[in-house]
């Protein structure tokens, strides 16, 4: 699996993109996920089970001005 263009070494089977965030320990209040180009809302990401082969980009989102 790919995360954010680089090989995720922490794959395992049946894992889900709350699960990447976990391991990643992504504590941004405000994502922007994305599976092989779809959006990801927040309320699927323990939901969404990934496979090997996808390609998964998570960005945080900065408020400024």
């Amino acid at each position: 699996m790919l995360l954010n263009d680089r090989i995720f070494e922490h794959y395992k089977d049946d894992m889900t993109i709350g699960d990447v965030i976990e391991v990643m320990r992504f504590t941004y209040p405000r994502l922007v996920v994305k599976v092989n180009g779809r959006l990801i809302q927040k309320s699927e990401y323990n939901a969404t089970i990934l496979n090997e082969n996808d390609d998964v980009k998570i960005h945080h989102l900065l408020a400024g001005g």
